[in-house]
């Protein structure tokens, strides 16, 4: 485990290689779905640390890219569907749609598009719910649950461990704090600006080490997508062009990759497509499809606060991509 003072250096090493800058739950219920809190409730939650011994952190960063599609290819009453793309840069490798992206901030015209595609951050924790005020929410067997925090959550955490009044580490099991997530709205939105840790230590109960001794702790990396692989990533940047050029989503040709949450991959060939890409694989990977979660504090004020979608251009992916080509150059 690392020492708070480890998790500090980091953090401000982060911040110096940014320059400053700020860039619900899955099959079962083990990730707590503090967004369904109603306004002026509050949840108390023990963070634990990473299963990883490497992980500095005791949360893990995920970066993903949503892409809106009109519909579904041969679905007639086919509703506008979202699927979740990981971002290349959580990998740190360069990420081909924002590196399309990120050129588009510099005309005016283009800046909504340009958010609408931008990388969306989150970060993965791991803990206990000592106070629930859901009362529709069970406990698993494991009660270790799993939090999809968004950045305004995440920058109160983060503020806290570079306080220096803070002198041990929240995960510590004799003498960390709980912290205190609290619901209220702001603009019609979601608002968790509230929240912030108790201010008394308290040791992990009797129970609460008997589950951390039994079931261990979560690796945190394992809850993070997929790394797309050579053939997965020409998928990830013909859906990009597709979404952008207004098409629906064709489960054919990317579902064996990408598919919206709920959606079964399809059994035809992804490859079966103009031009083709090199043969695929013998067994495709399969779709590493990001955890969905709801009113999280997704927002991710990097480049821009993010505004109403701009409608879809006309013509072809290819000619809005040339088109915004030659007004960059």
């Amino acid at each position: 485990m690392a020492s708070l003072a480890e998790i500090r250096a980091k953090l401000k090493e982060q911040e110096a290689n940014t320059g400053g800058n700020r860039s619900s739950g899955g099959g079962d219920n083990s990730i707590y779905p503090f967004w369904n809190m109603k306004e002026g409730e509050q949840s108390t939650i023990r963070f634990l640390p990473d299963g990883d011994a490497d992980n500095t952190f005791f949360w893990k960063e995920r970066l993903v890219i949503k892409l809106p599609f009109a519909g579904i290819k041969g679905e007639t009453d086919s509703r506008p569907v979202q699927v979740q793309v990981p971002c290349m840069e959580m990998y740190g490798e360069s990420c081909p749609i924002l590196a399309e992206v990120r050129g588009w901030f510099k005309d005016a015209s283009l800046e909504d598009m340009g958010r609408k595609y931008w990388k969306k951050r989150s970060y993965i924790f791991q803990g206990f719910v000592t106070d629930n005020p859901l009362t529709d929410d069970t406990t698993p067997e494991n009660p270790i649950r799993r939090f999809i925090i968004g950045p305004q959550i995440f920058q109160l955490i983060k503020a806290a461990l570079m306080d220096p009044d803070m002198e041990e580490l929240p995960t510590d099991y004799t003498a960390g704090v709980d912290f205190r997530l609290s619901k209220g709205s702001k603009g019609g939105y979601a608002d968790y600006g509230a929240s912030n840790w108790a201010r008394r230590e308290r040791p992990l109960s009797d129970q609460e080490m008997a589950a951390v001794n039994t079931n261990g702790l979560f690796n945190l990396n394992d809850f993070l997508p997929k790394k797309p692989d050579e053939t997965a990533l020409r998928v990830l940047t013909e859906m990009f062009e597709a979404s952008v050029d207004g098409e629906a989503y064709d489960p054919e040709r990317w579902s064996n990759y990408f598919r919206p949450a709920g959606m079964a991959a399809r059994t035809g060939d992804p490859q079966n497509r103009a031009p083709a890409p090199a043969a695929a694989p013998a067994a495709a990977p399969a779709a590493p499809v990001a955890e969905a979660t709801t009113d999280t504090g997704w927002q991710d004020p990097a480049p821009a606060a993010p505004t109403a979608e701009a409608a879809p251009a006309e013509g072809g992916a290819q000619d809005i991509l040339a088109m915004i080509r030659a007004r960059q150059g």
